[in-house]
């Protein structure tokens, strides 16, 4: 068999990035970058295929020779630069890396300890049912541990705990799941003598200092539907403490800028980028200012192609640097890879249309971009009440240590605050997700030492007399991709929270329609 060509190992490589943006890039088992963060650029230089990832960690430059795919991850064979040593990384999917038997164990450690600890801080109470096993016909994966306390009489609590050996997605997720067991627990007999009960409380146990998203979440769920318990459970010690749920939410918000001011400075680094494309393409380019020194090209929704503003070395003038690729890739565009660049262009063309293969990973990518931009084009047909006039995209929501990055903000002709959330595949999480969004615009809305709001304290909704009303959330998903448990979800959430779930058709690529609406108006 000959040996691959550098043409070759970038196509597959690209191809495994494209179908896995969230990979983790390993070198002898350990994780150097996470690429839902890292970015990477992959060139075709001198005879040799080169990869490069680069954090605010660190940077790592590759040459790659040789590529082997194996279960969940694909093994580069590489070379360092000056070394004739070979070397490997391995591109591997996120995943949970113990071993079955060790999860397994951890899961029942805890579970003991959890009783225990229950146990000595509930002494009224019996701990009854608790298990961990993966029941998905009801939504409960193995990760949480539930079960609940029993009280003498009628009166009982749901409890749903999460370990701190659980992954972080994991953690933040539990009160999806524990609202789930509490509706779970209300219509179903669970464990000895549950039968005839009344579970008037949830109790949710996380990982000690683990504890801000659940506890900025179940601030605004509904007040009369059960008495919300938070506690913090230290493994070492077995301290369960309660948890502060009026904790502040700490935002800060990135002034606005004049987008036409930005296109006007990169104008002739568009020139050049669509000049990449076939003519039939250059049309759907959408343009997208990132920042007042950054421009994003994208293509349905699929950021190809960036622009960016940068110091000239040699004088006080700005220069263009353009990169090219999808997704995390990033590679500077040079007369040395034009033509690389252009043949990687007409592919991304030929992909990615609203009729094109199903299957390439190209049309795959980024498909909540891909609806986000059809709902842009179509906002003032499918939702007459928002002003098109303003639409704020992928606008940054800093929370503490968390970067968090709103689909679509934009406001009503009452001036009221709408956001606008999107899923394009099933995620129970939905619900609570978008809940997480509506309260950072609500807090930036009523942010204290502003004049009026942090919004337009930094130059957003210019001439808008904006509403004190709480915002509006809008979710929108493909109708087949909702999962059936979100509507339970929004219906625990606070009535403060006005919300609307919006079902688009699954043909929404050529034509955008809503299948159904259900509103938190709505009786249940």
């Amino acid at each position: 068999m000959s040996d691959p060509t550098p043409e070759s190992l970038a196509e597959a490589i690209a191809s495994f990035l494209a179908d896995h943006p969230d990979a983790l890039v390993l070198e002898d088992g350990l994780p150097l970058f996470d690429l839902r963060t890292a970015r990477y650029s992959l060139t075709l230089a001198h005879g040799r295929c080169l990869l490069q990832f680069w954090s605010d960690e660190r940077n790592l430059v590759r040459t790659v020779t040789a590529i082997q795919p194996r279960s969940g991850l694909l093994r580069l064979t590489t070379r360092r630069m000056g070394s004739s040593k070979p070397g490997s990384l391995d591109l591997a999917l996120q995943r949970d890396r113990r071993t079955a038997s060790t999860r397994e164990s951890q899961r029942r450690q805890y579970q003991r300890l959890l009783e225990r600890v229950l146990q000595q801080h509930f002494p009224h109470a019996t701990p009854d049912g608790f298990r961990s096993a993966a029941d998905l016909e009801h939504s409960f994966g193995p990760a949480c541990t539930r079960g609940q306390l029993l009280f003498a009489g009628s009166p009982a609590h749901a409890v749903i705990a999460v370990g701190s050996h659980e992954s972080r997605a994991a953690i933040d997720g539990i009160l999806t799941v524990g609202l789930l067991w509490l509706h779970h627990c209300r219509h179903h007999a669970v464990g000895r003598a549950a039968r005839h009960r009344h579970y008037g409380a949830l109790r949710v146990i996380v990982p000690h200092g683990m504890a801000q998203t659940t506890a900025r979440r179940m601030r605004w769920l509904h007040p009369d539907l059960a008495a919300w318990h938070l506690h913090a459970l230290d493994e070492s010690t077995g301290q369960l403490l309660p948890v502060d749920l009026d904790a502040n939410v700490e935002l800060t918000l990135p002034h606005a800028f004049d987008p036409a001011l930005l296109l006007e400075r990169v104008q002739p680094g568009i020139d050049r980028i669509l000049s990449l494309l076939p003519a039939h393409a250059r049309a759907a380019v959408e343009l997208r200012p990132q920042s007042p020194t950054e421009l994003h090209l994208q293509l349905h929704g699929l950021p190809f192609a960036s622009i960016c503003l940068a110091a000239s070395q040699h004088s006080f003038q700005h220069q263009l640097e353009i990169t090219f690729g999808a997704g995390a890739h990033a590679t500077p565009l040079t007369p040395e890879n034009e033509a690389f660049g252009r043949t990687l262009l007409h592919a991304l063309a030929a992909a990615r249309h609203p009729a094109g293969n199903l299957r390439h990973p190209l049309f795959r990518l980024r498909t909540e971009g891909w609806i986000e931009s059809r709902l842009r084009a179509a906002l003032p047909d499918l939702f007459p009440s928002l002003d098109p006039r303003f639409l704020y995209s992928q606008l940054p929501a800093l929370a503490a240590a968390n970067r968090d990055i709103l689909d679509l903000l934009t406001v009503d002709h009452s001036g009221r605050l709408v956001i606008l959330e999107i899923k394009a595949a099933e995620d129970l999480d939905f619900p609570l997700q978008g809940l997480d969004y509506w309260i950072r615009v609500q807090a930036m809305l009523a942010a204290p030492g502003t004049s009026g709001n942090l919004f337009q304290a930094n130059g957003y909704f210019p001439g808008i007399a904006l509403s004190t009303q709480p915002p509006r959330l809008l979710l929108i998903a493909p109708s087949l991709r909702i999962h059936p448990a979100n509507e339970t979800l929004l219906r625990s959430l606070h009535p403060q929270v006005d919300w609307e779930l919006i079902a688009l058709g699954e043909d929404w690529r050529t034509s955008l329609r809503t299948v159904f609406r259900k509103r938190s108006s709505d009786r249940s």
